[in-house]
């Protein structure tokens, strides 16, 4: 399927829990800026394993590019669940907890042999990484990410000179 952006590719955001969606959104506005179609929705691999499979197996029907999210905290078992039964790409991006102090993220990095999520912390820096793996097959994607990219360093570049200007 391709539009005049490219190829069209999808990225479903699951959230462990409704109190991820501020991270979430976050994610989703990364993927805006790419032009990424996403859809967001909320299934619990503790308390609703059945519905998180089911709709797993809806995304797989789905023949277009894809590369899920997580947004899970405290014990992550949804990246790993949705790592196990897709053949996508799975981003985990947890939210920061301060219950926890941050230490949750271990249930992110670590999972079981066979099960291989990317971990990134940052909304913006998974949808950047979703952008990036869907690029590899649509040149006007990694088009869109060359000229993101650009202007980030643009940016940078001009604050240095700014600030020269103003430095005694």
């Amino acid at each position: 399927m391709e539009s005049e952006k490219g190829i069209v590719a999808f990225v479903p955001i699951i959230m462990g829990s409704k109190s991820d969606l501020d991270h979430a959104r976050a994610i989703a506005e990364g993927l805006r800026a790419f032009g990424i179609e996403y859809e967001i929705r909320v299934a619990s691999a503790h308390k609703a394993a059945r519905y998180l499979l089911d709709m797993l197996a809806g995304y797989e029907a789905d023949p277009r590019p894809k590369v899920y999210i997580t947004v899970a905290g405290r014990s992550n078992a949804l990246s790993g669940l949705v790592d196990a039964n897709v053949a996508a790409p799975v981003i985990a991006c947890p939210p920061y907890s301060d219950r926890f102090s941050g230490v949750d993220v271990f249930s992110s990095l670590r999972m079981p042999s066979g099960v291989a999520p990317a971990v990134v912390l940052e909304p913006k820096g998974a949808a950047l990484l979703a952008a990036k793996m869907l690029s590899l097959a649509d040149p006007s994607l990694r088009e869109r990410i060359a000229q993101a990219q650009e202007s980030a360093t643009r940016r940078v570049i001009d604050d240095d000179q700014a600030l020269q200007r103003e430095t005694p």
